[in-house]
């Protein structure tokens, strides 16, 4: 059995869409007001209780804003109870007050994320949507670490932003925080094609993220820029050094979208991950580590081999993958290549301007697939 085949190591739980920030890039599109159709409590407990069977190590609870949500604080105990590792995302909004940051560490809470998407907060509050959003951003983390529970800060660069790398791994080494995990935007939700960074963008900002993970005491993880291990497999072998990232102390994982990696959206639903909204069943009427394992969809996201252009030619395409999440949103095809990666397999660079062309005058006549989850 291939690695990941069995389960994933990472399931993320959104378990609401609530949330009173007004994000720019929102993939969720949050609004202020809880759905009545979302997994209820013992939905939500039944659930955690397959996560647990399965031993899939870490479930992250996240929205929209999970401090929504009156029943948070037994959601967490009980996956706890389970032997789970329970990971949250709030939303930086008073909700999360400090008598919350406590019964989360007394219910067993292991790791609090918070996003900050600049150093400077009038930027980050703009991207927010909402005054003191920073602000809030870094109280709640004083007080997490406060109360024991490890922390990390989650940013997303896009094209605005991207060029503030180096500012912000001082901010989340003054903060104390154990993992900065980089979000590189996909173009769903709120988040449209002009908020992408150029792929040479991308390249410099990623080999700027490994050295910065030389030298800083936290981890450095990506999430949808998984040739970002392609960029430290190039270093490893010049250098002969490893250089740490990862979660949890986990280091290495070549977790993609479906391939160790599952999204249960608030209804139920079932997708490879929150940034690729392709139904694969509801936890309502099958078991979600079932639908892991036997979905077409999950499968073929496991298969290297079914990758298209300079992703399926290239001798990284077991270690990096591409964004399929970014593939699909932006062409409409699961298995495209990853149009933020700069790098071309030797050989291949005529057959990837061919591609290149194709690509754009495809996009020019077909509409963009709706990717909203």
């Amino acid at each position: 059995m291939a690695k990941f085949d069995d389960h994933p190591f990472i399931a993320i739980w959104e378990t609401t869409q609530a949330c009173d920030l007004v994000c720019q890039h929102c993939r969720a599109c949050a609004k202020p007001g809880r759905d009545p159709s979302e997994l209820d409590t013992a939905e939500g407990k039944r659930l955690l209780d397959s996560l647990a069977q399965a031993h899939v190590p870490l479930v992250i609870l996240t929205g929209g804003d999970p401090a929504k949500r009156p029943d948070l604080l037994e959601l967490v105990a009980h996956g706890r109870s389970r032997g789970l590792i329970m990971g949250l995302t709030p939303s930086a909004t008073p909700l999360v007050t400090p008598e919350l940051i406590i019964e989360l560490a007394q219910a067993g809470l292991a790791r609090l994320a918070v996003s900050v998407d600049a150093p400077a907060p009038q930027i980050h509050d703009a991207f927010r949507g909402v005054a003191g959003s920073f602000e809030m951003s870094l109280r709640i983390l004083r007080d997490a670490g406060a109360a024991g529970i490890g922390t990390q800060i989650n940013t997303s660069i896009h094209a605005k932003n991207i060029h503030i790398l180096s500012d912000m791994a001082t901010l989340v080494r003054d903060a104390g925080c154990a993992l900065w995990s980089v979000f590189f935007v996909v173009p769903t939700g709120r988040a449209g094609l002009s908020m992408l960074p150029s792929a040479s963008a991308v390249e410099s900002a990623l080999e700027e993220l490994a050295a910065i993970a030389e030298h800083e005491p936290f981890a450095v993880k990506t999430t949808a820029a998984p040739h970002y291990r392609r960029v430290l497999a190039e270093k490893k072998r010049a250098s002969g050094v490893a250089i740490e990232h990862g979660t949890h102390g986990k280091q290495g994982l070549r977790v993609n979208d479906g391939r160790g990696f599952l999204f249960v959206s608030h209804r139920g639903e079932v997708f490879p991950s929150g940034f690729l909204p392709i139904p694969c069943g509801s936890v309502r009427e099958r078991d979600v580590i079932e639908i892991y394992r036997t979905s077409p969809v999950f499968q073929e996201l496991r298969d290297p081999e079914r990758l298209l252009g300079k992703c399926g030619a290239c001798e990284y395409r077991s270690l990096c993958g591409g964004s399929r999440a970014r593939a699909y949103a932006v062409s409409g095809k699961l298995h495209d290549w990853d149009g933020l990666c700069a790098y071309v397999p030797l050989g291949y660079e005529a057959a990837f301007e061919r591609d290149r062309r194709e690509r754009d005058a495809e996009l020019q006549r077909v509409p963009l697939p709706v990717v909203s989850a």
